[in-house]
């Protein structure tokens, strides 16, 4: 468990990065927000329930990148399905997922304190029954917007090891690694790397 005051210090660079970014970044919102509501029906921003420190439940707020009515693939491991083919993503989708630019609104989760700049990427509430004992300590602390995970394989990796690594960092938590952390995935989001996984759709299984 980490000492209070690395809570506390934590809590208050969140607070003042978010905040920072999303009034430096408002023009881009108004312009992506404008897009994907000229080019696809449905709204402009993608909600989910998922879970959060403690498995408290918390909606997620994000760019909506997929057609409305795209149904939830998943692989028998329970990790969703992520490639450039997806037929669900629409093309402004496609873009932004590219670009990592459909993550912005999270902000404002981190914000509100449902989220953290850094910590283990949230998973969808019913993807828990596939976590083992020692996996649940990710839900000790907030999820993150990125993690050690993302800087480390992110989507190319098996979910598996995306977990492991998210242990590895509630382990061995510091303000430096946290530091670590968001400057290497700035490198990652402008390399647009490790965003997509090549499979093949039949490979998955359709959640209702």
């Amino acid at each position: 468990m980490k000492p209070i005051y690395q809570n506390i210090a934590k809590r208050i660079v969140d607070i003042s990065v978010s905040l920072i970014l999303i009034i430096l970044f408002l023009p881009i919102f108004f312009i992506l927000s404008t897009l994907i509501g000229l080019t696809s029906k449905g709204p402009v921003y993608f909600r989910q329930k998922r879970l959060g420190k403690d498995g408290k439940h918390f909606t997620i707020i994000k760019f909506r990148t997929m057609r409305v009515g795209a149904p939830d693939l998943r692989n028998p491991d329970g990790s969703t399905y992520n490639s450039p083919d997806d037929p669900r993503l629409t093309k402004v989708g496609k873009f932004l997922r590219k670009w990592s630019l459909d993550e912005f609104p999270e902000l404002f989760n981190v914000l509100k304190g449902d989220m953290s700049l850094v910590g283990p990427r949230p998973d969808q509430i019913d993807q828990i029954k596939y976590y083992t004992e020692e996996e649940k300590k990710k839900l000790s602390v907030k999820p993150g917007i990125t993690g050690w995970a993302q800087i480390n394989g992110r989507n190319v990796i098996p979910w598996s090891e995306r977990k492991k690594l998210d242990l590895y960092y509630i382990n061995n938590y510091s303000f430096l690694l946290d530091l670590k952390i968001l400057i290497k995935t700035i490198f990652r989001v402008v390399k647009r790397k490790d965003i997509f996984v090549s499979n093949d759709i039949s490979d998955f299984n359709q959640n209702a």
